[in-house]
C-alpha cells in the first residue's frame, strides 16, 4: 500500500488541488453575484398583457445598467395578466412614478426589464406597484403580418391616394 501511495500521491495531490480550486471558483461566483439576489431589493411588481422571454433572474437595466433583477412571473387571477416582481437595488433610488418595458437586445439576443425614470422625488418602497408598462413584442406575428399583409387597410386606401381627383367607380 505504501508504495501504491509512493507512487500515485502526486496525482493525487493535483487531483485534491484541482477539486479545491473548483470549490473555491464556485463559492467565489456565487458570492460576487450575490447569490443571484440583490442584497437588500426593494420588492416593486407590475403587471404585463404579455411577459414573453422574461423568467426570474433576467436582468432589470436603467440605460443599460444592470440595477436589479426579475424574482418571480406569475399569472394574476384577476386580470389574467402576467405579474411580474422585480428586485431593484436601493442604491438606483429609482423614482416611484417609473415605468417599465419588456425590451430585446436584438433579433438573436436575449429579453431584459428596461426601466425609464420617472420625474418624482420619492423612490420605490417595498410594495409599490409600476403602473406605466409595456409587454414584449411578438415578433414572429409581426414577420407573419408583414408576409401576409395583413397588418392594416392600406390596401383600401391605397387606390384613393394614388389620384384623389378621380370619380369614384360605380358598379
Amino acid at each position: 500500500m505504501r508504495s501504491l501511495a509512493k507512487e500515485h500521491g502526486a496525482e493525487a495531490l493535483i487531483g485534491l488541488l484541482v477539486v479545491l480550486v473548483a470549490i473555491w471558483f464556485g463559492w467565489y461566483a456565487f458570492q460576487r453575484t450575490g447569490g443571484g439576489r440583490v442584497p437588500n431589493a426593494i420588492q416593486v411588481s407590475a403587471l404585463f398583457p404579455n411577459a414573453s422571454g422574461i423568467n426570474a433572474g433576467t436582468d432589470v437595466r436603467v440605460a443599460g445598467i444592470k440595477i436589479g433583477q426579475v424574482a418571480g412571473v406569475k399569472l394574476d387571477p384577476k386580470t389574467f395578466q402576467a405579474e411580474v416582481t422585480l428586485a431593484i437595488n436601493p442604491d438606483s433610488k429609482l423614482p416611484d412614478d417609473s415605468s417599465a418595458a419588456i425590451a430585446s437586445e436584438g433579433i438573436l439576443g436575449g429579453t431584459y426589464m428596461n426601466m425609464i425614470p420617472g420625474g418624482s422625488s420619492t423612490p420605490f418602497k417595498n410594495g409599490d406597484v409600476i403602473v406605466d408598462t409595456q409587454g414584449s413584442v411578438d415578433l414572429m406575428s409581426m414577420v407573419g403580418q408583414f408576409i401576409n399583409k395583413s397588418g392594416g387597410d392600406s390596401a383600401k386606401t391605397a387606390p384613393a391616394a394614388a389620384d384623389p381627383g378621380a370619380a369614384p367607380a360605380h358598379p
